[in-house]
């Protein structure tokens, strides 16, 4: 984890870059293009949408424009909750792949584990990475019953499962357990959402490190082997997040981030969400 473009290989042997960038809440059109545009131009290899975030035809004309090569980007996009189910599924991800403009996507998850559909939805994943539409198949906000449920049938596991992941949550038994299992933990809202960037912890290592408090923890999601795909449309800040690979935390640094914990969630429970 020594430059942007490093990554990490998941367990069907497809590369997965460390660190991408986030698009949720990022309006379609000019907004959505310019920071995936930044991005690029940057040096990031991975960025992230989904159908609910309404901005895949703007993320997929970004990527068609840039000089970098289609092969060189990773994209994931999602599948949403009222679109679960066999059938539905693999209408929703050609609408995606149309919106996006792209031959094939390189990551495609279930965007939540919607009771009795998340099953079929993943046998449909399945047919999608089978027929070659897709490099890479995941799960985002899967527990792990969740995980040990749809084991209970799937014909190939996970190899991604995204969900919330930063200091005041570190999910450590999820993320022990995803280790185990091989299936690569992604985190979204790494830094919070912006809350709790001034928590003294953060500040006294980020002046340590002569970094800021985000990318203090962006760099301790690395060291935890978590993916991290940080979301911002300024250019400075896009340029900011990506600016980890020159330091690294000490064990006891990574220890005094870990013991922030509160189990707080900034999002939705996976357990009680309500759309």
């Amino acid at each position: 984890m020594r430059h942007i473009a490093d990554s990490v290989q998941l367990h069907n042997g497809i590369k997965m870059p460390w660190l991408g960038l986030g698009t949720y809440k990022v309006k379609e059109g000019n907004e959505a293009e310019q920071a995936v545009r930044t991005a690029l131009e940057v040096g990031y290899r991975s960025i992230d949408t989904a159908a609910l975030y309404q901005n895949e035809e703007g993320v997929g004309k970004a990527i068609q424009d840039s000089a970098v090569s289609r092969e060189e980007v990773f994209v994931t996009t999602k599948v949403w909750n009222t679109d679960q189910g066999y059938d539905e599924t693999l209408r929703a991800f050609e609408e995606s792949r149309s919106k996006l403009g792209l031959e094939y996507i390189d990551l495609y998850l279930i965007h939540w584990p919607v009771k009795e559909k998340f099953k079929e939805t993943w046998r449909a994943l399945e047919k999608l990475y089978q027929d070659g539409w897709v490099r890479a198949i995941g799960v985002s906000n899967f527990q792990i019953h969740h995980l040990e449920e749809l084991k209970e049938s799937c014909k190939i596991k996970p190899m991604v499962n995204q969900v919330e992941f930063h200091p005041l949550l570190t999910q450590r038994e999820l993320l022990n357990y995803c280790q185990q299992e091989m299936i690569q933990l992604e985190a979204w809202s790494p830094l919070m959402r912006g809350n709790q960037l001034t928590h003294p912890t953060l500040t006294q290592l980020a002046a340590k490190y002569q970094k800021t408090p985000a990318q203090i923890i962006l760099r301790w999601d690395l060291q935890h082997q978590v993916i991290t795909i940080p979301k911002s449309i300024h250019a400075d800040r896009i340029a900011e997040n990506a600016d980890i690979f020159d330091f690294e935390l000490s064990v006891d640094d990574m220890k005094q981030i870990d013991a922030m914990n509160q189990n707080k969630r900034f999002g939705q429970h996976p357990d009680h969400f309500q759309f």
